[in-house]
């Protein structure tokens, strides 16, 4: 074949990446040295994470092609990688310091449903409709002058719509033997003379880059798991976005036993870090990815970066399930026999299943201190899946990536109340000051910081045009300067990034102590690293005011104590935290979490709360 991914010119590019040198790149008009290829953070907890869909961010030429903006439309609205670069000041003026963006890499040009970025048809290239390789580059580049870093959404489990199945289309009903099907020409349509992948490129006119797939390694039928799919595209097929056989194996003279579609996914992205210096990546769908090759892919990508100069180059995954099953595709197993590490970290969506209804007030505080007790166990090893598992309480926070909302819901978090717009607007800062003090690595989604309130029955409602809303950039947006004050004070506070993580029990009357159980009710947790203590108070009541204790550490905090107000979404209106005082023993009825009493002492902190307010409290000398 002519096109292969390890030809020389490859090769060359992945040798480039391996020799240490020097960028220089311009930004306000500086100029800016920066290494080649970039560090790693030394860790990813100090970043947040800000997503973004290339086609809805921005586009510095042209309006939205659909309007209004937020209206539910799934086709392309034009975004382009040059509108993120064009942004880049604006996000780091906010406090971001990593941008994830949906796949950059070339889906079928013939569709207009790829806009998402998800079905990739070309492996190996940017797709033109979001710009050039070039542009890709100097996002990247620009960004890590900001001392920022990009991570991209890959794919390894499907490519796109690059086959029609017989008698069936795009897509067909799941069946447990292959079909018969046509590969695509660029344009499209199927050709029926690719019924069986054609082996030799030189001498086929009609197997263009934008047809059938791309590296042409990839080209064979037997790569593909060609049988259709169901359960709502969770088994085979991802709807029209075809399997890869990832499982696939064989053995010849040359190579002996190997996975070869294995080996393509690998390289080709280990082609795109070397080419463009990517600083991590995030995993779509890595649930539906058998274990194996998940590791085995993320081992191989962690000691590729590793030979070119990345320490840390962060791998999260999309494990859209419990902690037990989000333990089997992280790195934290002791006794696996191959002594593999997973993905670093998955998206927390156990989290996402608990915050939002807690701190809308639908759910009990309670439930939130539960899930970290049930995370506890899990890491402990004695539930899920039985093996010994490296971890510790801090370092929970590793292992990750937490979200409100994203590309994938029906609905943004934000609730906009039409009679009274701005209702609920201190909830969203209250919730987003609970996600950035809690443990794990923060994400932002898009127009969060501009009050986007998307909804409806489909993930359309939440991918706006964002760039066609009014004065849309708006860093003077309360929403905007709300998580710039609530990232600087994350930023400045060790123990919200590394620290230990405790529910604390709350009273209304000094002396009957607990987790709240009521809904709505008082989220209230410490972080603690080493002597620095950070309480975080939130009260999810909507409609009245709560005064109370909080019970704090008793070795770190002496009667008389008097704690700082670091961030409250009251601002000035907000009422200062009390000195701590001591309860003595049989004075107090603490009721602990999962069943049992003590009495004391306990030292607590006497605590105000208006609705809807969040307050991170510490010493005053940390603050």
């Amino acid at each position: 074949m002519t096109e292969s991914i390890f030809e020389p010119d490859v090769k060359e590019v992945i040798k480039r990446a391996r020799s240490q040198k020097t960028k220089q790149v311009t930004v306000h008009g500086e100029v800016v040295e920066i290494p080649a290829p970039f560090p790693s953070p030394q860790d990813w907890r100090d970043q947040i994470i800000y997503m973004i869909m290339i086609d809805r961010f921005n586009n510095l030429d042209a309006a939205p092609r659909h309007l209004p903006f937020d209206a539910r439309f799934g086709g392309f609205q034009g975004g382009k990688i040059k509108g993120i670069t064009a942004k880049l000041g604006y996000l780091e003026s906010l406090g971001v310091t990593a941008v994830w963006i949906t796949p950059p890499l070339q889906n079928p040009q013939f569709s207009g449903g790829s806009y998402h970025g998800y079905g990739i048809q070309n492996f190996l290239t940017v797709d033109p409709c979001y710009g050039t390789e070039q542009e890709l580059q100097e996002l990247i580049d620009k960004a890590h002058a900001r001392r920022m870093y990009v991570i991209l959404d890959v794919v390894i489990n499907h490519a796109g719509d690059v086959f029609e199945y017989q008698e069936h289309g795009a897509q067909a009903p799941f069946r447990d033997f292959p079909y018969d099907i046509f590969w695509r020409k660029a344009d499209g349509t199927p050709n029926p003379k690719w019924q069986v992948a054609p082996q030799d490129t030189r001498d086929d006119p009609e197997l263009t880059p934008d047809a059938a797939v791309l590296p042409h390694e990839l080209l064979d039928n037997r790569f593909f798991r060609r049988q259709g799919s169901r359960l709502w595209g969770t088994e085979g097929d991802f709807y029209s976005l075809k399997e890869l056989k990832t499982d696939f194996s064989e053995v010849t003279h040359e190579r002996g036993f190997f996975h070869p579609v294995r080996d393509i996914m690998i390289k080709a992205y280990q082609f795109a870090i070397a080419k463009f210096d990517i600083d991590g990546f995030r995993i779509d769908t890595l649930k539906h990815v058998e274990r194996p090759f998940a590791r085995i892919f993320c081992n191989a990508i962690r000691e590729f970066a590793l030979s070119i100069g990345k320490r840390d180059f962060f791998i999260y995954g999309e494990v859209a399930d419990n902690d037990e099953k989000i333990a089997e595709y992280t790195g934290r197993f002791a006794s696996d026999a191959d002594l593999l590490t997973g993905a670093d970290a998955a998206l927390d969506f156990p989290l996402f299943n608990v915050l939002p209804g807690v701190t809308k007030g639908f759910n009990a505080p309670s439930q939130l201190a539960n899930l970290y007790e049930d995370r506890k166990e899990v890491h402990k090893g004695e539930k899920g899946p039985g093996k010994v598992l490296i971890s510790t309480h801090g370092e929970a926070s590793r292992f990750f990536v937490t979200f409100l909302d994203n590309h994938d819901q029906k609905r943004r978090f934000r609730f906009f109340d039409p009679s009274d717009p701005n209702r609920f607007d201190a909830q969203v800062w209250m919730a987003i000051g609970c996600l950035f003090c809690l443990q794990g690595v923060p994400v932002i989604y898009y127009g969060t910081e501009q009050g986007l309130h998307g909804a409806g029955d489909s993930d359309e409602n939440v991918r706006e045009a964002f760039w066609g809303k009014p004065n849309a950039f708006d860093t003077n947006n309360p929403f905007y300067r709300t998580i710039h004050d609530i990232a600087d004070v994350r930023a400045s506070q060790p123990a919200l990034r590394y620290g230990r993580q405790y529910f604390r029990a709350i009273s209304g009357s000094g002396t009957e102590f607990g987790i709240s159980t009521t809904s709505p009710g008082i989220v209230a947790f410490s972080r603690i690293l080493n002597d620095m203590e950070i309480v975080v108070v939130a009260s999810t009541l909507i409609d009245r005011s709560f005064s109370g204790f909080v019970i704090v550490d008793f070795a770190l905090n002496r009667p008389g104590t008097s704690l700082g107000l670091l961030y409250s979404n009251q601002g000035a209106n907000a009422t200062l935290p009390g000195s701590v005082i001591e309860k003595l023993k049989g004075s107090v009825t603490i009721h602990r979490l999962r069943g049992g009493i003590t009495d004391g002492p306990v030292r607590a902190l006497p605590f105000t709360l208006k609705p809807m307010e969040i307050q991170i409290i510490g010493k005053k000398e940390f603050g």
